[in-house]
């Protein structure tokens, strides 16, 4: 072949077994890279509870003292935590059962915190109004709470005993009755 020849000469393909192995690393760089930003969520089983700085609503408060509750406050008492939040379904369906049960037993050293995950303030306060929601509640501001407890979703539940640790795991979904008064009996002072 001359330089002047206009055959073309063939081009070489790479095999396809290098094709599928680019590929395949590139994968495996992006899972890495995303662990690398956002990692995987703790499970928050059995451990201590992160501590919370949660501003209530006015009118909400359960009775509480000051504008702001923290957990280190509540040490000493069982703590039922509640992500939930006004446009949230599952949330109504255990709104009745956590106020039923909060009035049970607030008497029995356990406290119960609402935390609203992702809500402007008047829809908020018309779910509580809604609901007759009478304990401690509050906006999770930025979602800092929501972040520390590394929640999947609304609602989610999380049941602290007097020493400030969570006892067995996170709860899911909506709570009923009877499983409440279950998680609630692990973590009577």
């Amino acid at each position: 072949m001359t330089p002047n020849d206009p055959t073309p000469t063939p081009t070489r393909r790479p095999p396809v077994f290098a094709i599928v192995l680019g590929i395949g690393v590139l994968f495996i760089g992006g899972l890495l890279a995303m662990m690398l930003i956002k990692p995987p969520q703790k499970a928050l089983c059995d451990e201590p509870a992160p501590d919370l700085a949660l501003t209530l609503f006015d009118d909400y408060n359960g009775g509480w003292s000051s504008e702001t509750l923290t957990l280190a406050d509540l040490r000493g008492q069982g703590v039922v935590l509640n992500f939930w939040a006004s446009w949230c379904k599952p949330c109504e369906e255990e709104a009745a059962a956590l106020e039923a049960a909060w009035r049970k037993y607030k008497d029995q050293g356990i406290v119960f915190v609402g935390v609203d995950y992702l809500d402007q303030d008047p829809a908020a306060k018309r779910y509580l109004e809604k609901f007759d929601i009478s304990y401690p509640n509050g906006p999770d501001l930025a979602s800092k709470i929501s972040k520390r407890y590394t929640i999947r979703g609304v609602p989610e539940t999380f049941f602290i005993n007097p020493q400030g640790e969570i006892v067995g795991c996170r709860k899911i979904g909506p709570l009923g009755a009877n499983e409440l008064a279950q998680r609630i009996a692990e973590i009577m002072p």
